[in-house]
């Protein structure tokens, strides 16, 4: 499920991102997206490939990775992100949800470490 008004556009300086064509209240689910899901020696590969930026770890243990569906890949990083990822190892998902008021036109982030004001600089941040 994703929210018929989420739209994919290119940003000034992160690339694509997802937009929204209407206003969005606050605490609303906007994205439930399926993911595919795979063992730490997948993700050993994964890691030499493009894809390494658009995995999330996975499970319990944060043993293994998944691919999610959707546009899930597309959403960029903010410490001060508008929404907020969670997810549902038992289905096998992730959902999206608004963590304030989104305006028209407005570009909708997440927290790349998990916590939407989790301030901790992100790996590709963190060896610059």
């Amino acid at each position: 499920m994703i929210n018929q008004n989420l739209y994919i556009d290119f940003t000034e300086k992160k690339g694509k991102g997802v937009f929204t064509k209407k206003a969005i209240n606050k605490d609303e689910i906007i994205e439930v997206s399926p993911v595919i899901v795979m063992n730490g020696s997948d993700r050993i590969l994964l890691d030499k490939t493009l894809l390494h930026d658009y995995i999330f770890e996975w499970g319990e243990n944060q043993d293994q990775c998944c691919m999610a569906l959707g546009f899930i890949p597309i959403y960029n990083h903010s410490y001060a992100s508008n929404c907020e990822y969670f997810m549902d190892f038992d289905d096998e998902s992730i959902f999206i949800k608004t963590i304030r008021q989104i305006e028209a036109g407005e570009e909708l982030t997440i927290n790349y470490n998990g916590d939407w004001n989790n301030a901790e600089k992100v790996w590709f941040e963190a060896n610059e």
